[in-house]
């Protein structure tokens, strides 16, 4: 059979590759994303205990928060380079390897600065994981179907707060003081070494590349590259020089630093904020803080559909931005009244979490294939500054205000200029076209 008539191949055949290239990818990468968001948030609940223990104001603590992302920003190109010479099985698994290492290390940690030189290593490690499987998703679905492929992995975001916020809450409150540790050090040490473990897992079970996939047929990885070519022929940036001189690209990183905003914003603050509005024991604290993120989980993936359904992006990453800005704003509204504090997290919860996935469905629009390693890893390593904004600027306002609405005002009005900017990218271009 020849490519061209493999293109037209029938629905059901397709819908039928794509679903076993789905149950061979997505479960792995699903746990694998799982871990990786779950040891960037877990500092929030560590910090519960860890900056009684250690000493630390909030502003110690939001620049220690913050640190992981400017290492992000600086190495996520570099990294995904590496990626495009290493393969991304391997390199993937070595990523893996060094940041559940790391991870564990911060038990150790002692003082401010140990705490400063650990996260920015684990940034560093961390920086081409989540770019890095981007790539490699945009490589195995086309167009059509990204928004739900992409929303099935990005739901680990929101999943690592459902069970990592009780799991984080029970070991603080169970694992304290036994052995001589306290509870936040068994946390960082439970929730990094499963991580060495995927890493090795992924060594052995990713493919680097559909031809490597044996479990497709020859007809199959045919028709996947005759889909990645038709493709690549409606997109603008083909070279790494491009990147820098096109105005969509830097439009994309003003959407991200919104996104990233949002995003961080609930992961690395939001067991602080149920705790000062009056809740009590750090299981509770764990047991609230996965409500937003269950949320997050259902209306992102009803987001996706609802975004490849209709073929459809600019409104379907807008609208969860609008309501990210609205819930952040709310909580600031009355911080000590539990009620609010809560309804607010979980409307800024489902919107940060279904904004995440649908942002990715934009530069893929843009970037050719062979700029799509540096080009994500861009967009990414821009937005990290965000990143580090949204943690390190609630830290200081608390530090100077005893309260953090300020500083949630703040971030909610760039998160709407965030949607506002959304608006200014050309639906012709980023929309999923008819076959």
């Amino acid at each position: 059979m020849s490519r061209p008539a493999i293109a037209q191949a029938p629905l059901a055949e397709a819908n039928d590759c794509y679903r076993k290239i789905t149950w061979r990818l997505m479960p792995l990468l699903f746990v694998c994303y799982i871990f990786a968001h779950l040891d960037r948030i877990n500092i929030g609940f560590a910090k519960l205990q860890m900056t009684q223990d250690l000493g630390f104001s909030d502003s110690v603590y939001g620049l220690g928060a913050g640190l992981f992302f400017i290492a992000y920003a600086l190495f996520g190109v570099p990294s995904n380079l590496a990626l495009e010479r290493v393969g991304p099985r391997r390199w993937i698994a070595l990523l893996m390897l060094v940041w559940g290492l790391l991870s564990s290390a911060l038990m150790l940690v002692q003082d401010a600065w140990g705490f400063y030189v650990l996260r920015f290593l684990l940034g560093v490690a961390e920086a081409g994981f989540f770019p890095g499987i981007l790539v490699l998703l945009n490589r195995w679905f086309p167009a059509d179907r990204r928004g739900q492929a992409t929303a099935l992995f990005a739901i680990a975001v929101p999943m690592a707060g459902v069970l990592g916020g009780p799991l984080s809450g029970w070991i603080l409150e169970n694992f304290h003081d036994r052995g001589g540790l306290r509870g936040w050090q068994w946390m960082f040490l439970i929730e990094g070494l499963p991580v060495v473990l995927l890493g090795l897992l992924v060594l052995k079970a990713l493919p680097d590349s559909i031809d490597q996939a044996t479990w497709l047929s020859a007809a199959q990885k045919a028709w996947l590259h005759t889909a990645q070519q038709q493709e690549e022929q409606r997109k603008s940036i083909n070279r790494f020089s491009d990147i820098l001189k096109d105005r969509h690209a830097w439009l994309l990183v003003g959407i991200y630093f919104a996104v990233m905003l949002a995003v961080n914003t609930i992961a690395f603050w939001m067991p602080t904020l149920i705790h000062h509005s009056g809740v009590a024991g750090d299981s509770d604290v764990g047991l609230l803080s996965a409500l937003p993120y269950l949320a997050g989980c259902l209306f992102m993936l009803a987001v996706g559909r609802s975004s490849d359904h209709l073929r459809e992006r600019r409104w379907h990453l807008a609208v969860p931005l609008l309501m990210a800005c609205l819930g952040l704003a709310l909580t600031a509204l009355a911080p000590q009244n539990p009620w609010l504090v809560m309804f607010g997290l979980v409307v800024a919860g489902m919107g940060a979490s279904a904004a995440l996935p649908m942002f990715w469905q934009l530069p893929p629009a843009f970037l050719a294939s062979n700029t799509q390693a540096a080009g994500i890893a861009l967009i990414s390593s821009f937005g990290s500054v965000a990143a580090f904004l949204a943690p390190y600027l609630i830290g200081v306002v608390r530090d100077a205000t005893q309260s953090a609405s300020l500083a949630l005002y703040a971030l909610a009005l760039l998160i709407a200029l965030g949607a506002w900017l959304v608006l200014w990218v050309p639906a012709p271009i980023v929309n999923p076209q008819e076959k």
